[in-house]
């Protein structure tokens, strides 16, 4: 059963947000504003906030650079997730990924097929764990962004959020990197 253990304190996390577009600035990035304003209101903090072109370098590094910092826990890209020649940005990410987390881009189209029915087929979000940071690669409306925030990050980046979520966890991301273990299947 799906539940808020109140018995627990709130855990606050840095969240950075990543807009890919070519055409976006600061003063028109809605679906940016999305998931700030929703991060912000759940008592996340904001740890950093850019737009990069449709540039697999640019994305990449970008998302990199935070995935190393320590003081970012989660990284929200939006955009570039359809089918045009443009539409990098899970080309650009999914090589960083140690671990993929495939049962998010499954609930997430399950969520938008309820809101837009069979043009979930025209998104590739998804997401991943690189460098004990949690990725989530959304498309770059500002519904798809609330359907993402709404129907699972606020639950799994909420430590109250039971039976399980991504916050409990966070500590025992990187065990492999820090006993300088491989990993072997």
């Amino acid at each position: 059963m799906v539940a808020s253990d109140k018995t627990r304190a709130f855990i606050p996390l840095a969240i950075a947000v990543l807009t890919v577009s070519d055409t976006r600035s600061a003063e028109d990035d809605r679906s940016g504003d999305t998931l700030v304003t929703r991060l912000q209101d759940a008592g996340h903090a904001l740890a950093a906030r850019a737009i990069v072109p449709d540039e697999v370098a640019a994305i990449r590094g970008q998302v990199e650079a935070w995935s190393q910092d320590p003081a970012v826990d989660v990284v929200i890209t939006t955009g570039g997730t359809g089918f045009t020649g443009r539409d990098v940005t899970p080309e650009a990410i999914e090589p960083l990924f140690e671990k993929r987390m495939d049962g998010f881009s499954a609930v997430f189209h399950r969520i938008s097929y309820d809101k837009i029915g069979t043009s979930t087929l025209q998104s590739r979000a998804t997401a991943g764990v690189a460098n004990a940071t949690y990725i989530f690669v959304l498309p770059g409306s500002p519904g798809a962004c609330r359907d993402a925030w709404d129907g699972i990050l606020a639950a799994q980046l909420d430590y109250r959020h039971r039976p399980c979520n991504f916050v409990e966890i966070m500590p025992r991301l990187d065990e492999h990197l820090r006993r300088g273990a491989s990993i072997t299947v």
